[in-house]
């Protein structure tokens, strides 16, 4: 029942224009859901059901409290959309009440020593992480078109929770960045004469009110793939942007090689971008504004790992010495 069932959801929600990356969490606490149950069908369980696997997160797998709200959601979206019984609104379960750790930083130095040792095919990504803030998948996704040379910002489309933003750009980056649409430009003239390749994935209102957007430079993504693959939802053949996990790698390589005595990763930039703002000066609601925070307070877990203490107040003892 199992492969049947989650391949039958994951069609569903594709079609229903949900990102590759959501389709994959989902079908994962679904996939779960259903095990933790003996694999009885989700039509046969219901609140009561459901209260109990998110309890056992927290009790047995000592789940944070984020990953446990993922769990919740895709639970959610299984029973509305799914199964077309949408869950209570008042389930009782227990909440995790496991603290988010601190997000590691790295300092000016190290971020400069990080990029001496990365390779050269991804510090132009790299770079955009750190120099406006962007989440890895915002990285990316991005289209030459998001690229805005001329009031020096990126345009950043369906960010976390679907939202838009506006993020400054480095105006050190104008350069490479020409140079990677010049690049971008070069492998669509190459696919434009390949019969096989159906032009870049659109999003799906644009594929049907503009089908021709899909083979001009404008959608193509920012950061292709060196080799064309075929689209899981279309089955057509594409160049899609390249792979996260390769990104992933790069940065973890330039890390050992830096000798750097923290992990770093993708979100490790982001992290640093954030708090090198604060300490340059930047108002904290400027700074929520570039990540794209929707609460300020996820924004201040970044004045905590500033050195003057929690939300960056000068510790009185200071003046005794």
């Amino acid at each position: 029942m199992n492969n049947q069932f989650l391949a039958f959801v994951e069609e569903q929600m594709y079609m229903k224009r949900y990102a590759k990356r959501s389709v994959q969490t989902y079908l994962k606490w679904i996939n779960g859901f259903i095990r933790f149950h003996n694999g009885q069908h989700p039509s046969v369980l219901f609140d009561a059901d459901v209260e109990r696997y998110l309890s056992y997160l927290v009790n047995n797998k000592r789940v944070a409290a984020n990953t446990q709200s993922i769990a919740l959601n895709a639970l959610s979206f299984l029973y509305k959309e799914i199964i077309k019984r949408p869950l209570s609104l008042d389930l009782k379960f227990v909440k995790s009440a496991r603290q988010a750790k601190l997000p590691t930083v790295l300092t000016v130095s190290e971020v400069q020593q990080l990029f001496t040792h990365i390779n050269i095919h991804y510090k132009l990504p790299a770079a955009l992480l750190y120099g406006s803030g962007l989440r890895l998948m915002e990285c990316l996704r991005l289209r030459t078109q998001d690229i805005d040379f001329d009031f020096k910002n990126i345009r950043v489309w369906d960010g976390k929770g679907g939202k838009h933003r506006v993020v400054t750009l480095a105006e050190e980056l104008s350069g490479p960045l020409r140079s990677q649409i010049q690049l971008v430009n070069h492998y669509l003239s190459l696919d434009r004469g390949n019969k096989a390749y159906a032009g870049v994935y659109l999003p799906h209102g644009l594929r049907n009110k503009s089908p021709n957007s899909r083979f001009t430079i404008g959608w193509q993504y920012l950061f292709p793939s060196k080799t064309l693959s075929v689209d899981p939802e279309s089955k057509l053949v594409r160049r899609h942007h390249i792979d996260e996990s390769s990104l992933r790698k790069a940065i973890s390589a330039a890390q050992i090689a830096a000798k750097i005595d923290k992990k770093v990763g993708p979100h490790t930039l982001r992290h640093s971008f954030a708090t090198h703002l604060l300490q340059n000066g930047a108002d904290i609601r400027t700074v929520q504004d570039q990540l794209g925070h929707a609460d300020l307070r996820t924004t201040q877990i970044y004045t905590h790992i500033l050195q003057r203490g929690g939300n960056a107040v000068i510790s009185p003892l200071k003046n005794l010495f």
